[in-house]
């Protein structure tokens, strides 16, 4: 399906994140665009701010009569969370429309255009959203699919005017192997996906075979330590082709010089915390080098970003009161996340609030959890998210819990924890998870501010 032909676009499970950004894209393109997702979230309600009518009753006659009649310049768009006995999508299905998967829609887009691809377990929102920022603050300019919020354009697709694209390139699902890109950044490769995949071995190939689908005379960037060959490695804290040294802390802010082969730059301030997103800045501004960016303008931008919403994002910063949200959902991003908390607030008590995602998840890295949530000094448990998996038997919060060495623990409901937050109002509060505890994170910054 050529692009040009695209008059109609439905997406059934529109509330998406990346999916959103699609409903977004073909709205600016002058296509008619409307969609279903089963809840009324802040996003949905954004895109029917800006025009693009969203239903949530999963039921045939919710279809819009200009969806009714199937004809060639009609596209509808699908996510794989959407349940297979969706009725909305049956519909669509049965009568043959041109019917598409997210990720193969990014293909279709990217096809023609100069293409940066972010791969990765976790990293891969904040990195793109690094080089897009970078991208456009320099004036090179791009268009992005971002999976989440960038909080400098509060957009998670943003229009260039040149041939650039910067897209965040999904493993889940395999999504990513529909990407041919240019430039190909891979930040990690943890074991996660494991109902898809099976086991890790089978999540590395599919790393390795989308790596392999770079444009000839494209350019592969990876992090140091992962099992991937040729390109270049990065790193915050080994040696590698192209890393970040002298990191230090000054005046609550992160700052460090970069080097490569061929270039050094120094006194970076970086406006995120965490060796991590100092990783994801060195694998940008190499990025931005090879692009021609000068090393100056590169250093402005890396300034002024402002993160990612749920990304290691600020709700609270007074004197009296620290809450930061946070995403993250796989042990290793809860480290990054702790760690970085932590080494920012050394002397303060940390107090955290997880929710579990996916039944799947929890079952398999329920050690990899309990040890990392054991850095905390006051955890307290949500029940698991199921998001789109049935629940498992035996597979609960407690499985985590009850093995974290941490003796102030506890499991409780949203309304108990925000009894708890209103009760011993702490100095230093953590919300992760990729559920839906952001529901959480306005009352308890409320709570907070009347404390």
């Amino acid at each position: 399906m050529e692009l040009e032909n695209i008059e109609r676009v439905y997406l059934v499970g529109i509330g998406g994140i990346g999916m959103s950004g699609l409903a977004r894209y073909f709205k600016k393109r002058g296509c008619v665009v409307c969609g279903y997702d089963k809840t009324c979230t802040q996003l949905t309600e954004n895109l029917m701010n800006e025009g693009i009518p969203v239903v949530f009753q999963d039921e045939e006659d919710n279809i819009p009569v200009s969806f009714q009649e199937n004809d060639p310049n009609t596209l509808v768009i699908y996510t794989p969370a959407i349940p297979k006995d969706s009725a909305i999508l049956n519909y669509f299905k049965d009568r043959s429309y041109t019917f598409k998967k997210r990720s193969e829609v990014l293909g279709i887009i990217s096809k023609g255009m100069y293409t940066i691809a972010v791969a990765g377990t976790h990293g891969k929102t904040t990195t793109s959203s690094i080089i897009a920022h970078v991208l456009k603050h320099s004036g090179y300019d791009c268009s992005a699919f971002l999976g989440g919020i960038a909080s400098n354009y509060n957009s998670n697709v943003l229009f260039g005017e040149n041939n650039t694209m910067v897209v965040e390139a999904d493993e889940f699902d395999r999504s990513f192997l529909t990407l041919h890109p240019d430039i190909a950044i891979v930040t990690s490769m943890d074991a996660d996906h494991l109902d898809i995949y099976g086991d890790k071995m089978h999540l590395v190939e599919s790393f390795k075979q989308f790596t392999s689908q770079l444009k000839p005379g494209g350019r592969l960037i990876y992090r140091k330590g992962l099992d991937l060959e040729g390109g270049k490695t990065y790193s915050a804290n080994v040696m590698a082709d192209i890393q970040a040294y002298n990191v230090r802390i000054e005046n609550g802010s992160f700052w460090f010089d970069f080097k490569n082969w061929n270039t050094e730059i120094e006194n970076i301030q970086l406006g995120l915390p965490g060796l991590h997103n100092i990783e994801n800045a060195v694998s940008a501004i190499e990025v931005a080098l090879h692009l021609g960016i000068d090393p100056e303008k590169i250093k402005k931008a890396l300034a002024g970003f402002l993160g990612v919403k749920r990304r290691f994002e600020y709700i609270l910063k007074e004197p009296g009161h620290i809450y930061i949200d946070d995403y993250a959902h796989h042990p290793e991003e809860l480290r990054a996340c702790i760690s970085a908390v932590k080494s920012l607030y050394p002397g303060k008590k940390l107090t955290a609030i997880f929710q579990p995602h996916l039944f799947t998840r929890t079952r398999d890295f329920a050690p990899g959890f309990s040890e990392v949530l054991s850095m905390v000094d006051n955890l307290i448990m949500l029940e698991i998210y199921p998001a789109r998996e049935q629940p498992i038997e035996g597979v609960n919060s407690a499985m985590i819990l009850d093995k974290v060495s941490n003796a102030s623990k506890q499991i409780l409901s949203k309304q108990e924890a925000l009894d708890y937050v209103k009760t011993n109002n702490p100095e230093l509060l953590l919300t992760v998870g990729a559920g839906d505890i952001d529901t959480l994170v306005q009352p308890l910054k409320e709570i907070l501010q009347n404390a």
